[in-house]
């Protein structure tokens, strides 16, 4: 799998958890989660060929908008609300951090670091947008609204003041996506949480 976050989500996701699965899309990681932590999992997408083939793995999911308000989900009704990959497309996405963190006991939020070298050289060099495995898309086609990078989203979390329980990196360079994430990781992990 081309994205380092699933290994990590599944590690830190603990057995028989309520979770909830923001922007679930086909429902792979909700599967996952069902069959090797026996989760009791729910699926939230916008797209209704995602659903489909969610409904068709015997998920559990509901259709709408995360960016509405979550209105719908009480105050700490799931141990975990994750958010896979799916930030970088929402309008309002410190929105939607504030809320995951009043219905989740913790989150968990996974990102492509736009801030990784490659990007940076790409633009630099080239004066376009860079694609990579991670952001494949051309800038006119791509669904992803607000590219951030490790720097931002702690920055982020902190004006929000969610507190940061736990970040995980993944790069080429493991250890060096380590000690500098913001320049080498291509993706980062966060379990974050407010006290």
């Amino acid at each position: 799998m081309l994205r380092g976050d699933i290994d990590t989500i599944l590690d830190w996701v603990t057995q028989g958890s309520r979770v909830l699965d923001l922007g679930c899309g086909d429902g792979d990681l909700l599967v996952a989660l069902t069959e090797k932590k026996a989760v009791s999992g729910l699926g939230l997408d916008i797209d209704p060929e995602n659903l489909i083939a969610a409904v068709d793995k015997g998920l559990c999911v509901v259709q709408q908008n995360m960016e509405d308000g979550l209105s719908n989900f009480n105050a700490k009704s799931f141990d975990v609300v994750i958010i896979a990959f799916s930030l970088q497309v929402l309008t309002r996405p410190h929105s939607v951090l504030e809320r995951v963190v009043d219905i989740g006991n913790e989150a968990i939020v996974s990102f492509p670091n736009f801030g990784h070298w490659r990007s940076r050289l790409s633009l630099l060099l080239s004066g376009r947008m860079p694609k990579t495995k991670a952001l494949p898309y051309s800038w006119f086609d791509t669904p992803n609204i607000h590219f951030c990078t490790v720097a931002d989203f702690e920055q982020l979390c902190d004006q929000l003041q969610i507190d940061i329980i736990e970040r995980k990196t993944s790069g080429s360079g493991h250890i060096l996506a380590k000690l500098w994430p913001n320049l080498f990781a291509k993706s980062a992990s966060y379990r974050i949480k407010r006290t």
